[in-house]
């Protein structure tokens, strides 16, 4: 069976194929530019079993994940474990967690919003302790630390500012650690050069096996 390529990405900088198999479980190839169509084809025929595999593994994950409904008993992420939601009659405060989440009923109209809300927050204090550890251990300074609503970048490092997406609350403090190391050290390394992998080295030895779970978990990181 031929494999349907989804979309090609030809650029002056490559200089070789690259295979990406999406979320959508689609594939892209990018490629040089003077690289035929049916070159392309070739390669992707080569590796067709591998592709395959992929392709099945991002089916699964979408299988397995499907939008918080926010009712009683559903498990949300913290940190890397699962607790229930208990919906509540009346409280202080609209969502309240201790051992679990408790949301009052009043507010399940929003609850999506409130969820967001206490992410960011508890992302703020989780992600900012762990920053200042690492730039301490490094002797590095930072501007600021803004937690945002991305989906898909989880950290990134712009000038002396790092930003962390609210949804990495939900990983495992190694995970945590594993993408707050790997935008410190981009206060000094700009790209992923080999020096970079090194210094990062230093800070996360098995960074190799955190960055897999995040690919292989990322899907998980949603509401």
């Amino acid at each position: 069976m031929k494999i349907k390529i989804e979309k090609i990405i030809r650029t002056k900088r490559r200089k070789t194929v690259a295979l990406q198999i999406t979320e959508d479980a689609t594939l892209i190839v990018r490629a040089p530019l003077r690289v035929r169509d049916k070159i392309i084809q070739e390669i992707v025929n080569h590796h067709s079993k591998w592709i395959e595999r992929k392709i099945e593994q991002m089916r699964a994950r979408k299988l397995k994940y499907s939008p918080k409904k926010f009712v009683e008993g559903e498990e949300f992420l913290y940190l890397g474990k699962y607790y229930k939601l208990h919906i509540v009659d009346e409280q202080d405060s609209e969502l309240r967690f201790q051992d679990g989440f408790h949301l009052s009923k009043d507010a399940l109209s929003y609850a999506k919003d409130l969820f967001v809300k206490w992410y960011k927050e508890s992302a703020y204090e989780e992600i900012s302790q762990r920053v200042n550890f690492y730039t301490k251990m490094m002797g590095l300074q930072y501007s600021r630390i803004k937690i945002t609503g991305a989906k898909k970048i989880l950290g990134s490092c712009t000038g002396k500012n790092l930003n962390f997406s609210w949804r990495l609350v939900m990983a495992p403090l190694q995970i945590i650690d594993y993408v707050v190391a790997h935008e410190v050290v981009h206060l000094v390394e700009k790209n992923h050069s080999k020096v970079f992998w090194n210094k990062l080295q230093v800070l996360i030895p098995d960074y190799r096996e955190r960055r897999q779970w995040l690919k292989e978990n990322y899907f998980l990181l949603m509401l």
